[in-house]
C-alpha cells in the first residue's frame, strides 16, 4: 500500500509522519508520533476518548484520517500542561475528584478545553451539551461539571 508523508504542527511543534492512506489520525499519533494521551475507546466517535483538536475544531482523531491534517495545527493532551505547571482544568480535576480510571480524562480535559477558548463562561447546561459527546464510566458527571467551572472561574480571574 502507497505511503503517505505528512506535516503537521502537533502542540505547537512541527511534526512530520508516514502513514497508509487508510491510517486514522488516533493511529498515527499513536503510533507514529508516540503521542499515547488520546485513547481508542470504541473507535467509532462515540466516546470522545481519542478527542483533540484540528486547527482549533474538535474532532474524534479516531473519526479522521492521518493524511487530512498535512499542514493542519493539532492540540492533544500532551500539550496542555505548561511543561511542570498543569493546566487549570488538569488541576481542577484532580481537585474535584473528577477522574478515576483515565481512560476518558484526556478526551474530556481537550473538549472542556475547547469549550472555555470559545466560551469562558459556559453554564452547567452549557458544559454538559459540550461534554456530552464523552462518556465516562467511573466518576459520574457532576464532579466533571464542577471541575470545569472551578477552572472556567480561575481562568476568568473570579
Amino acid at each position: 500500500m502507497k505511503k503517505l508523508h505528512i506535516s503537521t504542527t502537533v502542540n505547537g511543534d512541527p511534526a512530520e509522519f508516514v502513514c497508509t492512506p487508510d491510517e486514522s489520525l488516533l493511529d498515527a499519533l499513536r503510533n507514529r508520533l508516540g503521542l499515547t494521551g488520546a485513547k481508542e475507546g470504541c473507535g467509532t466517535g462515540d466516546c470522545g476518548a481519542c478527542s483533540v483538536t484540528v486547527n482549533g475544531r474538535l474532532v474524534c482523531s479516531c473519526l479522521v484520517l492521518a493524511a487530512e491534517v498535512e499542514g493542519a495545527e493539532i492540540a492533544t493532551i500532551e500539550g496542555m500542561a505548561d511543561q511542570d505547571k498543569l493546566h487549570p482544568l488538569q488541576r481542577a480535576f484532580i481537585d474535584h475528584a473528577a477522574l478515576q480510571c483515565g481512560v476518558c480524562t484526556p478526551g474530556i480535559l481537550v473538549a472542556a478545553k475547547s469549550l472555555l477558548a470559545k466560551n469562558p463562561e459556559p453554564t452547567d447546561e452549557e458544559v454538559r451539551y459540550w461534554l456530552a459527546g464523552n462518556l465516562c464510566r467511573c466518576t459520574g458527571y457532576d464532579k466533571i461539571i464542577r471541575a470545569v467551572q472551578s477552572a472556567a472561574a480561575e481562568m476568568r480571574g473570579a
